[in-house]
């Protein structure tokens, strides 16, 4: 029986490459309108595992997700970075002076920035997600209207490609995390990556201390996000991912951080992806 996994937008989406080359083609999909509905197809049990776009090297963090991640319990089992290659595309036929409007994804469009402002009389208009878009435009044969989507979305949907790589910055990269409801996925050996939650009281000093508990058990910190706590105005709870060589250092490192933080939280170990 093959694996099936949620992805937010449909076939042709970044998502689904993502997908697709994480797990392999034989796969099954569940395209969900939005990051909320891939979490309830997770915990309906009508997913396996599950797809979510997590922080561009461009836009920065998708902070709305770290959210969804921690709140519904959710693990983090794996990371894929993908190559993002922003693509302007409409009906066959179509030319640049004919487009009125773009749709897509409001961080495809955030990404693509400086090209469009080379076009005044474009409108940008948000919509879920990218590929939706470029089916949108096929289905219903959009004249003057122009997505921004993949390559794949471009074949999928038989759209020409009036400008292909409109991103701003060539070298742009989004890293996505594979979650489910369970977690123990990996022996410990093969285990080299964590994401951690945790918060800290009002005692000065007290996020330095635990950076340097970090740096004394051999941990490499390659991220810290900090979000507010809504209950509690001018607070935060940090969002951390850890690299490292040894498992056992981790686990000391665990070990000290569940003593000196508040609510200390794993939210995924797993294999580090390649960047």
């Amino acid at each position: 029986m093959d694996l099936k996994i949620a992805i937010q937008g449909i076939k042709g989406s970044f998502h689904h490459q993502v997908a697709q080359q994480y797990f392999g083609e034989s796969i099954l999909l569940e395209e969900c309108d939005s990051f909320n509905e891939v979490v309830r197809a997770l915990k309906t049990n009508r997913s396996e595992k599950a797809v979510m776009a997590i922080e561009n090297s461009i836009a920065g963090s998708i902070l709305p997700n770290y959210a969804l991640i921690d709140k519904n319990n959710l693990h983090i089992i794996g990371e894929y970075y993908l190559d993002i290659h922003m693509n302007l595309m409409a009906l066959k036929g179509q030319k640049m002076e004919d487009i009125k409007e773009v749709h897509s994804h409001p961080i495809a469009l955030l990404q693509c920035e400086v090209f469009f402002s080379q076009y005044p009389h474009i409108k940008l208009v948000e919509s879920s997600d990218t590929a939706e878009t470029a089916h949108r435009i096929q289905k219903q044969s959009l004249n003057g209207i122009a997505a921004v989507a993949a390559p794949i979305a471009a074949q999928m949907y038989d759209l020409e490609i009036l400008a292909a790589g409109i991103h701003t910055i060539k070298s742009n990269k989004t890293r996505f995390v594979v979650v489910k409801t369970r977690n123990k996925e990996l022996p410990k050996e093969e285990i080299n990556k964590a994401s951690l939650k945790f918060e800290l009281d009002d005692t000065p000093g007290s996020l330095a201390t635990v950076l340097n508990v970090m740096n004394n058990c051999k941990l490499n910190l390659t991220k810290i996000q900090s979000l507010p706590i809504i209950e509690t105005p001018f607070q935060y709870a940090f969002f951390v991912d850890v690299i490292f060589e040894k498992y056992k250092h981790y686990e000391k490192a665990k070990k000290l951080l569940e003593i000196m933080t508040t609510h200390f939280k794993v939210l995924g170990e797993y294999k580090q992806g390649k960047p």
